[in-house]
C-alpha cells in the first residue's frame, strides 16, 4: 500500500484491520521483551546475588545485583538515541524486528551462562554485558510500539491505542513471575537457584520467534508513509529534537519518574522486603504480582481510555498524588504479615501505576511533532529510565539498610510524584490535527 493510498484512521467510524493488527503487534512484542526484561529483575532480586555475585554480606551481593540490573536502565539511552534516529529515519517497522531480536539473543544467552563459581569474574562480565545489550534493545523498543499502534488509528483516541505497548510490561511481567512461581513451586530451592531459573530465559527464544513473525507481517504505519510522501523525514531527528524540543522533552522525561520508581517498588523491592522483613516466601511475593499484573492487563487500557475522554494531564496528576498518599498506607497495612493483604496492596499499587502508565504513552508522544515523535519520545523515555527505574531498587535497599524501615521509601516516592507533577504542568494537551494535515498532504 502506498502512501497515497493509505487510509485515513481518522475517518472510520471503526478501528480498521490496519489499526487491530498493529495493535496487537506492539501488545505482543512488547510484551515478550518485557518477559525478558522482567525474568531478569526477578533474578536480580532473589537468584543472581547468590550465583553471579557471591559475597560474605548478603546486603553487599544484593547491592551489586541491583547494580547489574540498573545497566539495563543505564543502556536505554543508547538504544534510544541509535533506534529512535532510525525509526524517524527508515520507520517505525523495522527498528522494532531488529530490537525484538536484540533482546531476545541477550536472554537466551544468560540462560546458559555459567555461574561464577564456574568461570569465576567472568561470568559477572558478561552478565552485565548481556544485560547493556537489553537494555539498548529496550530502550528502542517503546517509542516504535506505541507509534506503531497509535499511528494506525485515531489520534482523538491516542490514549486507548498507544496503551497496547504499554500493556507489554505487566504482561510480560505476568508470563515471567508465572515461569518463575511454577519453576520455585515444582523444585527445590536449590534446584531453582542451580539450574531451574534457566528454563524461564532459554524459554524466550520460542517467544521471540512468535513475536518476529506477527511484526514482519506488519506494513509501515500510514503516519510515517505520509512523512516520507510529503518530504518531511528528517535529516538529524536527535539534534532538532535537542534544539528545538527542550520543553517537551523535559515534561515527557519527568512525566515517567514516578511510575517508573512505584513499579520497580512493587516488582522488584517488595520481593525483598516481605521475605527479609516480613519473613513470608518467596511464592507468597511472585503470587502477589502476578495477581497484580493480571488486574493491569485490563486496568492500563482502561485508563487509556479515560484519559481521552477527560484531560490526560489531570487524570494522571491526580494518580501520581494519590501514589504519594498511598505508599505509607501500604507499608502500615502489610505488617499483618497476611498474604491476603500483601496481595491487595500490591494490587491496589499496581493500579495506581496503571493509571499512570496507560496514557503515559500517549502523552509522551503527543509533547512531538510527528516527523521527531520515534527519537523525542525514545529520548525522553529512556533518560527518565536512568533517574526513575534504573536507581529505584538501589535507592530503596539503600534506605531500607541505612534505617531498618520504610518511612524514607514512603518519603522516595513523594518526591517522585512531586516531580511527575511538574512534568505534567510543563506538557501541553493533544493536538491531533497535526496527523490529519500529514495524511490529507500525503493523499492529495
Amino acid at each position: 500500500m502506498s502512501a497515497t493510498t493509505s487510509p485515513s484512521p481518522t475517518r472510520r467510524s471503526k478501528p480498521s484491520a490496519g489499526a487491530i493488527k498493529a495493535f496487537i503487534a506492539s501488545v505482543t512484542g512488547t510484551s515478550l521483551e518485557y518477559y525478558d526484561f522482567a525474568i531478569y529483575s526477578v533474578a536480580s532480586a532473589l537468584v543472581f546475588p547468590k550465583i553471579f555475585f557471591p559475597t560474605n554480606d548478603e546486603t553487599t551481593g544484593l547491592l551489586l545485583s541491583f547494580s547489574a540490573f540498573a545497566v539495563g536502565y543505564l543502556a536505554r539511552p543508547i538504544g534510544g538515541v541509535v533506534f529512535g534516529r532510525l525509526g524517524d529515519k527508515i520507520g517505525r517497522k523495522n527498528v522494532l524486528v531488529i530490537t525484538l531480536i536484540l533482546i531476545g539473543a541477550a536472554t537466551v544467552l544468560i540462560g546458559a551462562l555459567p555461574d561464577y563459581h564456574t568461570i569465576g569474574i567472568g561470568a559477572t562480565i558478561i552478565l552485565v554485558l548481556l544485560r547493556l545489550a537489553q537494555g539498548i534493545g529496550v530502550g528502542g523498543e517503546w517509542g516504535g510500539a506505541v507509534l506503531l499502534s497509535s499511528e494506525y488509528a485515531n489520534p482523538n483516541k491516542r490514549g486507548f491505542w498507544s496503551s497496547a505497548a504499554q500493556i507489554g510490561p505487566p504482561a510480560g511481567n505476568l508470563l515471567a513471575n508465572g515461569a518463575l512461581a511454577v519453576l520455585a513451586a515444582v523444585m527445590s530451592n536449590g534446584a531453582f537457584i542451580a539450574w531451574g531459573w534457566r528454563v524461564a530465559f532459554l524459554s524466550s527464544a520460542i517467544l521471540v520467534a512468535f513475536g518476529l513473525v506477527i511484526r514482519l507481517k506488519l506494513e509501515e504505519t500510514p503516519v510515517f508513509k505520509a512523512i516520507e510522501a510529503t518530504g518531511e523525514r528528517p535529516k538529524a531527528p536527535i539534534k532538532e529534537v535537542l534544539t528545538t524540543q527542550f520543553r517537551p522533552l523535559l515534561a515527557a522525561a519527568l512525566c515517567r519518574i514516578c511510575p517508573d520508581v512505584l513499579y520497580a517498588l512493587f516488582t522488584v523491592f517488595v520481593a525483598v522486603y516481605a521475605t527479609k522483613e516480613l519473613g513470608m516466601t518467596t511464592g507468597n511475593v511472585l503470587g502477589a504480582v502476578l495477581v497484580g499484573s493480571a488486574f493491569q492487563l485490563f486496568l492500563i487500557p482502561a485508563a487509556g481510555a479515560v484519559t481521552d475522554r477527560f484531560n490526560r494531564r489531570l487524570v494522571y496528576g491526580i494518580t501520581a498524588a494519590a501514589t504519594a498518599v498511598y505508599i505509607p498506607l501500604f507499608f502500615l497495612m502489610i505488617q499483618s504479615r497476611s498474604v491476603l493483604v500483601l496481595t491487595v496492596g500490591v494490587v491496589i499499587g499496581l493500579g495506581l501505576h496503571a493509571f499512570m502508565y496507560g496514557p503515559q504513552a500517549a502523552f509522551i508522544t503527543e509533547q512531538f511533532p510527528a516527523r521527531l515523535r520515534y527519537a523525542g519520545s525514545s529520548l525522553a523515555y529512556t533518560v527518565a529510565g536512568v533517574v526513575g527505574g534504573a536507581v529505584a531498587p538501589l535507592i530503596f535497599t539503600a534506605l531500607y539498610a541505612a534505617t531498618g524501615n520504610w518511612i524514607l521509601i514512603a518519603a522516595y516516592l513523594l518526591v517522585t510524584a512531586v516531580v511527575t507533577i511538574i512534568g505534567l504542568a510543563l506538557g501541553r494537551d493533544p493536538e491531533p490535527d497535526e496527523d490529519l494535515r500529514l495524511l490529507a498532504e500525503a493523499s492529495a
